[in-house]
């Protein structure tokens, strides 16, 4: 069954699992912009009030915890789609890649189907590879395949490397260019990227479920206008904020050893996953459907070093 868009008289519900998280609370926006009535599902629901307390129209705070399949229903009764935003990057305790990027995720699809949902949309990220030996890359793609087991026609979105003004990737580089007088790359910095900007992403999902400029692929790859190597991209960025960078290489194994130790901090300022990541390209698929789809022209990495810039 699809959503008839024209039918604006109908109330149209959509449940956003990590609703304000730094995507899952622009899809929310996006949705409410649409003229959805937006539940925003977490486990700690009175942060929904904070986050949202300068838009226009609010979401529906929820109380729901995606690893409990009990409270997975009433969030979602009566829902036409659900996102699934929630990510994890450091396991703590029951919480592990495993039971949320996978158990968590084909429950939460299968409760949808069975709801009646007619939408779903799983947030995972491009490289996602059941077959990794990464343990976090391997329970993404495995987590893909879940969902697309338990909810045929769910949307597969994948994005590249996100940026926005409170990201903790362009910001945190742009805070060590200024600091460093030197900078360490990931290996020889040959890893090539394609960062997105996380408005671009969510305005697409917002397509996605509206369906007004969807003509039907279920895996999509998000990237931005342009592919740099990680130099390259350090190089642009210290160009752009119009300052000098030395750059040194640093091998994999020691910053996998450096991030075994960070994830012993109570916020770890990096993590092996993430050193996993780099040593992988994140660039979107030759073909593959992505924003040119949904007619979406992407933005490049300048407008977001000026809003990082501006709040420095």
């Amino acid at each position: 069954m699809a959503m008839d868009p024209d039918d604006l008289n109908t109330e149209r519900i959509a449940t956003v699992f990590g609703g304000t998280g730094f995507l899952g609370r622009r899809i929310v926006k996006r949705l409410l912009e649409r003229g959805f009535t937006v539940r925003a599902a977490s486990r700690h629901p009175a942060r929904v009030g904070p986050v949202f307390s300068s838009t226009a129209r609010m979401p529906e705070a929820v109380e729901a915890d995606i690893l409990d399949a009990s409270s997975i229903g009433s969030a979602i009764a009566g829902s036409q789609a659900v996102v699934n935003a929630v990510s994890l990057y450091v396991e703590q305790g029951a919480q592990t890649f495993e039971r949320v990027h996978v158990k968590a995720a084909a429950d939460l699809a299968a409760a949808s189907r069975d709801g009646g949902v007619d939408r779903f949309v799983q947030i995972s990220g491009i490289g996602s590879d059941p077959q990794s030996d990464s343990k976090y890359i391997g329970a993404r793609g495995r987590g893909e395949e879940a969902v697309a087991s338990a909810f045929p026609g769910a949307f597969i979105v994948r994005p590249a490397v996100m940026t926005g003004p409170d990201d903790v990737f362009l910001t945190t580089i742009v805070r060590l260019i200024r600091l460093l007088p030197v900078y360490p790359l990931f290996g020889d910095g040959g890893t090539r990227l394609q960062p997105v900007y996380v408005a671009d992403v969510a305005e697409a999902v917002g397509r996605l479920i509206d369906g007004r400029n969807h003509k039907g692929s279920f895996t999509l790859e998000f990237g931005g206008p342009r592919i740099y190597t990680y130099k390259e991209l350090l190089r642009e960025i210290a160009r752009q904020l119009g300052t000098h960078i030395r750059l040194m290489p640093v091998p994999f194994a020691a910053w996998g050893a450096l991030a075994g130790v960070a994830e012993l901090l109570p916020a770890a300022p990096i993590t092996r996953n993430q050193v996993d990541l780099m040593r992988h390209d994140n660039v979107a698929a030759i073909g593959a459907p992505g924003l040119k789809e949904l007619d979406i022209e992407p933005r490049g990495i300048e407008e977001v070093i000026r809003l990082i810039d501006r709040r420095a």
